[in-house]
């Protein structure tokens, strides 16, 4: 059974000497909006969810190379290999048959959506499923800009000479975030999980992980116990529709939000009459 009520949620993370999203394009530096907020991009974050929720057992599509648990070296391997090349051939299988056994299979698909675009070969055409995901997450922005730190490095070990000598590679920079306080909200869609069939036992796994989003993400831009979230406020609504809209629920948090984080958990509690949001304390 599809999930039965919409849901609103919101995270309250925080960085402390750690580097959350850096960006390739820029050095790897920390993400920062024009206004020199920190960003962590949903991206970023759905890659979190999805190692968290491979670390509990359910079947991810999209994995990271450092955490697969199968030998596919590619999402189309993955694709045909679990699936079936038959099942991916416009010619045998619909694109809703097609597309709801890939939201069967895995967790991700279900839930965030996915597109299996694949090229014309001699045994089928070309074909495309898109699939559309109920849950969306929205890029977490820090409450106030963040200060960041540059450091020059010399690796210990070098990729060029001979090694009697320093070589070019052996400098570098590294980049760190002082201290941010981030907020991230998003929401879970009924009328979208009826088509990829996530459930509400999907959603409680979903809000089970998300205290425990940076357990095991530990790397050395972003040490162990730099990253941490704070709160998860999660609002179940009592309708498919739900009683306001997802602007509304999101609002009530941002106006009672301080610079460090903190918020009156009882005023929240009674923003929205007849929404009384859970407050859940970070792992």
């Amino acid at each position: 059974m599809s999930l039965t009520t919409k849901i609103d949620f919101a995270l309250i993370l925080t960085v402390d000497n750690a580097n959350p999203n850096g960006d390739p394009l820029n050095g790897n530096r920390p993400r920062t909006d024009f206004a020199g907020n920190g960003e962590i991009t949903d991206v970023c974050l759905k890659r979190k969810i999805r190692d968290r929720l491979q670390e509990v057992g359910q079947s991810v599509f999209v994995q990271s190379d450092e955490k697969k648990s199968d030998d596919f070296k590619s999402l189309k391997d993955r694709a045909e290999g679990v699936l079936g090349k038959d099942t991916l051939n416009p010619k045998k299988t619909s694109r809703e048959d097609a597309s709801a056994a890939a939201c069967q299979t895995w967790f991700d698909v279900r839930a965030f959506g996915q597109v299996f675009a694949f090229g014309k070969t001699k045994d089928s055409d070309g074909v495309s499923i898109a699939v559309r995901g109920p849950v969306t997450i929205q890029p977490a922005f820090s409450l106030e800009p963040v200060e960041i730190v540059s450091t020059q490095i010399t690796k210990s070990v070098s990729g060029e000479g001979d090694g009697s000598k320093k070589a070019s590679d052996t400098m570098g920079m590294k980049h760190r975030i002082s201290h941010g306080v981030y907020v991230t909200y998003g929401a879970i869609t009924p009328q979208l999980a009826e088509r990829t069939g996530f459930s509400d036992d999907d959603a409680q796994v979903l809000k089970e992980i998300l205290p425990k989003l940076f357990e095991g993400d530990a790397s050395s831009a972003r040490p162990e116990g730099s990253m941490q979230v704070v709160k998860l406020i999660w609002w179940q609504h009592n309708s498919k529709m739900g009683q306001y809209s997802s602007a509304k629920v999101h609002g009530s948090l941002k106006a009672l939000l301080k610079e460090d984080g903190s918020f009156d958990e009882a005023a929240l509690k009674q923003a929205l009459s007849g929404l009384e949001p859970q407050i859940v304390d970070g792992f």
